[in-house]
């Protein structure tokens, strides 16, 4: 009898050794990534100096082992008539935070980290380089499940779960048309224009979950497109492979840039800039930029 009893014991202890793994496997939370997509289209049709700008728009997408990292920032076009090109602004600002996500050794950045080491290297640029800009980065932390924001300006995202929005960045302006921004002017500019800092930027930290879409983009979606029909394009998807999201991406970029020439289209800008007191109808013409990633798990075959 006693040694049947050690026997079961040890066949027990045995069953335990091998269930053990797959219930930690159940039980502990999966790393989370974002496939992203990417669309968009220069107001004035000039040819894209490089896959990361539209117009006077730029963008980046970055990948490390801890997070992924994704970022849009929007050049003001007012510097043409000072003979400055926004665009190399933008772009460099852009390029510099990616270069710190990369470069910079922490594992998962803050949103608001990211913006000042970008914007600390244009200060330090060797040759000078002038203009301002909008910016919004994302941080998804992978292991933790949440994705991390700032936003100075009036570029933004949304988080759509289940066909709602269930998280939204806010607008900045000082004004009708006129957002918060990041600025180097020439010498002797430096009160005649507009200069925010960053500890104005709105910062936000979400949990997100599997399937969860983002949508990222520049002004130039969210004045010619509404919510509702964000919401009705991004129904479209039918998977999370990267041919379905970068179809739905580029239909909503599309969709805003047809709306943006519509003299007669009833736009989120006209209906704003109504509600200021202008008379302004049809949507507006601008630089568009639109990102949308989809989370999902480490480890599904699917890439940006």
């Amino acid at each position: 009898m006693q040694s049947a009893v050690v026997y079961g014991r040890l066949i027990a202890s045995h069953a335990r050794q091998l269930v053990a793994p797959l219930l930690k496997r159940q039980t502990s939370p999966s790393k989370l990534r974002l496939v992203t997509a990417c669309c968009g289209f220069s107001k004035d049709f000039r040819p894209a100096k490089s896959k990361f700008v539209f117009g006077e728009d730029a963008f980046f997408v970055a990948r490390t082992n801890h997070s992924d990292v994704l970022g849009v920032a929007d050049g003001v076009g007012g510097w043409r008539h000072y003979g400055i090109d926004s665009s190399l602004f933008s772009s460099a600002l852009m390029e510099s935070c990616r270069r710190f996500v990369m470069e910079g050794g922490l594992e998962t950045p803050s949103p608001i980290s990211v913006i000042k080491a970008g914007f600390q290297e244009l200060f330090e640029h060797k040759e000078a380089l002038f203009g301002s800009s909008t910016a919004c980065i994302m941080v998804l932390d992978k292991k933790s499940q949440m994705l991390h924001s700032a936003n100075l300006g009036d570029s933004g995202f949304l988080v759509i779960r289940r066909g709602s929005v269930v998280h939204q960045s806010s607008e900045q302006q000082h004004y009708f048309n006129t957002p918060y921004q990041l600025a180097i002017p020439p010498p002797g500019q430096a009160g005649a224009v507009i200069q925010d800092s960053l500890d104005e930027a709105e910062s936000t930290s979400f949990s997100v979950e599997l399937g969860d879409l983002i949508v990222l983009a520049t002004d130039g979606l969210f004045d010619n497109v509404s919510t509702e029909q964000i919401l009705n394009e991004v129904s479209q998807l039918e998977d999370h492979s990267t041919e379905s999201i970068q179809y739905v991406t580029d239909s909503l970029a599309n969709l805003a840039r047809t709306h943006s020439f519509d003299p007669t289209f009833s736009s989120p800008f006209s209906e704003q800039a109504r509600c200021e007191g202008f008379n302004i109808t049809g949507g507006k013409p601008d630089d568009i930029t639109v990102l949308i990633a989809v989370v999902s798990e480490v480890g599904d075959d699917l890439d940006t």
